[in-house]
């Protein structure tokens, strides 16, 4: 199955903040029922393990309402691992409002050019975000991303796959939201597949950069990705 890379509806600004918050809502439920929450679940606690640390920091970036890393907070913690969570969107429409915007700092930005001090958290995170971007985008977020982080990027993502797809085509009546639905087709034709995520990280930095990566292939068409810094 070709990569298809076409625009998602989230990312032309033609929905209002309401219907934006709504789709992100539906997109909160496929993270919750389809592998979205343990993908980053488990890669938090391997950085924690690897570190041999129970607290961690975390930039989540294109975070949305940022359920999965509130979502990942209160499982590790159950483990006795502490993380504190920056939230980071490129729109403000796209982050919690009210009250819950106080579970996290919420800050708006550019992915590509992340408003931080070097090796200003632990860890970089995102989910469902690195699809977005062509190869010499996702190269540049891999430097942002190693540059802010102490220990790990981390990459949370789809799998390209025509069972993929067609379990997509299917989700309608468990989405029931019209863009939500609609960006997932297109989410599943533009995912990578993990041989191509290897290569185009390799490629993000130099040898003497000293970052390996590792992938892991999760429940339902989920990948993991580690990307560790030299050094962590």
């Amino acid at each position: 199955m070709e990569r298809v890379d076409a625009p998602e509806i989230l990312d032309s600004d033609v929905c209002s903040g309401r219907e934006a918050q709504s789709a992100l809502a539906v997109l909160g439920l496929v993270n919750r029922w389809f592998g979205g929450i343990s993908t980053t679940q488990k890669m938090v606690e391997r950085a924690a393990l690897a570190a041999g640390t129970k607290h961690l920091s975390l930039l989540e970036v294109a975070a949305g309402l940022g359920e999965v890393p509130h979502k990942v907070r209160a499982a590790v913690a159950r483990r006795g691992i502490t993380l504190d969570v920056t939230l980071l969107d490129r729109a403000p429409s796209h982050l919690p409002n009210g009250d819950s915007i106080h579970r996290h700092h919420g800050v708006v930005a550019n992915a590509l050019a992340l408003p931080f001090r070097d090796e200003g958290f632990d860890l970089v995170s995102c989910s469902l975000f690195a699809h977005h971007l062509n190869a010499q985008q996702l190269a540049q977020f891999v430097r942002e991303g190693l540059r802010v982080s102490r220990r790990a990027l981390l990459i949370n993502d789809l799998i390209r796959h025509p069972v993929h797809l067609a379990l997509a085509y299917a989700s309608y009546p468990i989405m029931r939201n019209r863009v939500a639905w609609l960006d997932g087709l297109t989410s599943v034709r533009r995912a990578y597949v993990p041989e191509e995520i290897r290569r185009m990280l390799a490629s993000s930095f130099s040898p003497e950069a000293g970052a390996w990566i590792e992938i892991s292939r999760n429940y339902l068409f989920r990948m993991g990705v580690m990307v560790w810094k030299g050094g962590a």
